[in-house]
């Protein structure tokens, strides 16, 4: 009769032969965590400045609006408050784009910046990982020839 053979210490034996290094993985963990730190980072940045930039045109809005409210003696003079406020509305208004613009540019370079550093983190820590891999094996090859001779 025949009787299976067991392939388990053949496979472990076959593993054995080929160690694999895990800091490669970790590293490359790592290299993507402070990645993602440094983009949260401008991010929240971007945010924070974004927000400041809402709430001055808000107060500022609101503040030009007190002259529209008031009461005047003169018909023309509520055609001339409302003028002057949408004027000055206008006037806000063209500066806070250009203000949102900026964070905007900011956010783009600073961004491109990391990426492009990242990139050659990256591909240092692959061709690192290729590399040491390439050894190991071919280690362990000439340690396999060596051992069926």
């Amino acid at each position: 009769m025949a009787t299976t053979q067991d392939f388990t210490k053949m496979m472990q034996d076959m593993m054995g032969s080929f160690p694999m290094d895990t800091s490669a993985f970790q590293d490359a963990f790592k290299t993507t965590a402070a990645l993602g730190e440094k983009m949260s980072k401008v991010a929240l940045e971007a945010a924070e400045k974004s927000n400041e930039i809402s709430s001055k045109w808000t107060k500022d809005t609101i503040s030009k609006l007190g002259a529209v409210t008031t009461v005047k003696d003169e018909p023309t003079d509520y055609t001339k408050a409302l003028s002057d406020f949408a004027s000055a509305s206008a006037e806000m208004a063209a500066e806070n784009m250009a203000a949102y613009a900026e964070v905007a540019k900011k956010v783009q370079m600073e961004t491109v910046e990391l990426l492009l550093a990242a990139g050659k983190d990256i591909s240092e820590d692959a061709t690192a990982a290729v590399k040491k891999a390439t050894d190991e094996a071919t280690a362990a090859a000439k340690k396999a020839t060596a051992a069926t001779k």
